[in-house]
């Protein structure tokens, strides 16, 4: 499979989706977007220590701009750095995964409560935008868009919460987990539990029924781990 360098259009995709003028995207952030996605679509897998120069050569970039990625990724949690080996993507053990998604979990509960009592109609209407927009993916079954837009629905109810610290700790934490969430729509039935959480989700938020989103976004969390913990 060929891949795109960094002068191209597909490989300068944000992680947020936006299709804006390809300028907007400065060189870090186009490496940092394009080495994520290797890392959450298994490109590079859990434990593979990164070849600076294979990897700047593929993408056409010299070491230093993609080091300076690298130290970022490591800040998210997606890659490790250690004077010996450099750069390895982080390998999480079964218990790491289940513990950080039983805290999502919690997190998330906490932020559906909030988000019904402070958001604005407006701000509940561009969560239904995010979530038709996934699911015209999802019809599709283009499952990389179809994935930031999942995430982007979930830091969307955070932001909601207006609770600043709240999203600032369930950030660090989603970040973290991207790889193990995105292996947990692998399979049609999977990735269709996922879709029917995710409808109960905006109908919750819509009517404002902080019980019931709090209840359904906790439990989509552990849904989450029975549907990875045979993957890891």
């Amino acid at each position: 499979m060929d891949h795109p360098t960094l002068s191209s259009p597909a490989a300068l995709t944000s992680d947020t989706e936006e299709r804006g003028p390809i300028a907007r995207l400065s060189l870090h952030d186009a490496i940092v977007a394009r080495v994520r996605d290797m890392i959450i679509e298994g490109e590079l897998a859990p434990g593979t220590r990164i070849h600076e120069g294979n990897l700047g050569a593929r993408l056409g970039v010299s070491r230093t701009p993609l080091r300076e990625a690298l130290k970022f990724l490591a800040s998210e949690g997606l890659v490790e750095l250690s004077p010996g080996r450099g750069a390895v993507v982080r390998q999480f053990s079964p218990k790491d995964v289940q513990d950080s998604l039983i805290v999502l979990g919690n997190l998330e509960g906490l932020a559906g409560r909030l988000a019904c009592e402070n958001a604005t109609d407006a701000d509940i209407q561009e969560v239904r935008q995010l979530h038709d927009q996934m699911m015209e993916m999802y019809a599709k079954r283009d499952r990389l868009p179809y994935f930031k837009l999942n995430q982007n629905i979930h830091s969307a109810i955070l932001r909601l919460s207006k609770n600043e610290a709240l999203a600032y700790v369930h950030g660090i934490l989603q970040a973290r987990l991207r790889r193990i969430r995105y292996i947990g729509n692998e399979g049609p039935e999977k990735w269709a539990g996922a879709v029917a959480e995710h409808e109960e989700m905006i109908a919750a938020l819509e009517s404002r029924d902080a019980d019931r989103l709090s209840q359904v976004l906790t439990a989509h969390m552990a849904r989450t781990w029975e549907r990875v913990r045979n993957a890891i």
